[in-house]
């Protein structure tokens, strides 16, 4: 161990007691240091989690937290699991397809209540216990299709990966249409008015037929709608 409280070696922050050393029953939970920390991103984005911003969130000294979370890597692995706790569980419907549907809205929601989450979002990060719960559930939902388990523990992250950038672009969407200095539907005119001008010269006649006369990409869409395509194109390619 290392002063501060910080671990010489490799170690999991799931198997390091809550406090290290002996003495009275700690002041802190590892509960109460992730909710401060989610609040802090949720509110002013992952940039402002620190370990002195945790630290006055719940009235400790910032060396006192090493106590509890000695590397600022674990603090980012308590946020997620925390986060992941907000997952339901209902029974599976034997319907893997639609089961692992719901699952991603599920994440979908989720990402968009913690708009940081999706840069954290990796194995690194995603072994806590509420984390192995949402596994757990996963491939219980994934019981009937007819593949190794390896393959849909394979299947899960690639439908995670899928939300993850999808959710990503809505967000970046979403703040640029923040930081217009003009209404979002403004910019959205006069951007389709220089892409039909495009279309209209003949040099693209493939995305003129895919756009048809409809809205542009990205343009007047229902992104639910679009999400709920890409996600079971996904699962479509999986199982017979």
């Amino acid at each position: 161990m290392t002063a501060g409280g910080r671990p010489a070696e490799p170690e999991v922050i799931w198997s390091r007691p809550q406090r290290a050393g002996r003495g009275p029953r700690p002041a802190h939970s590892r509960e109460s240091i992730a909710s401060e920390a989610v609040r802090i991103a949720d509110e002013e984005g992952i940039e402002a989690v620190s370990m002195r911003r945790v630290a006055a969130g719940i009235g400790a000294g910032t060396m006192s937290l090493y106590n509890y979370v000695p590397r600022k890597e674990d603090l980012y692995e308590l946020m997620v699991d925390a986060v992941s706790g907000e997952y339901e569980f209902p029974a599976p419907t034997g319907d893997w397809r639609a089961d692992l549907l719901a699952l991603a809205r599920q994440t979908r929601a989720l990402m968009h209540r913690h708009p940081w989450l999706p840069r954290l979002l990796s194995p690194v990060y995603g072994f806590g216990p509420n984390a192995l719960r949402y596994l757990e559930y996963s491939l219980d939902c994934l019981a009937p299709l007819d593949v190794p388990d390896g393959e849909k523990l394979e299947l899960v992250a690639a439908v995670n990966g899928a939300v993850a950038t999808y959710v990503a672009s809505e967000l970046a969407l979403a703040e640029r249409a923040r930081s217009l200095p003009w209404g979002e539907a403004e910019e959205q005119r006069v951007r389709t008015a220089w892409l039909g001008s495009r279309l209209a010269t003949g040099e693209y006649p493939r995305l003129a037929a895919a756009v048809g006369g409809g809205p542009v990409p990205g343009a007047g869409l229902d992104m639910a709608q679009v999400f709920d395509r890409t996600v079971s194109r996904l699962l479509g390619a999986w199982g017979a």
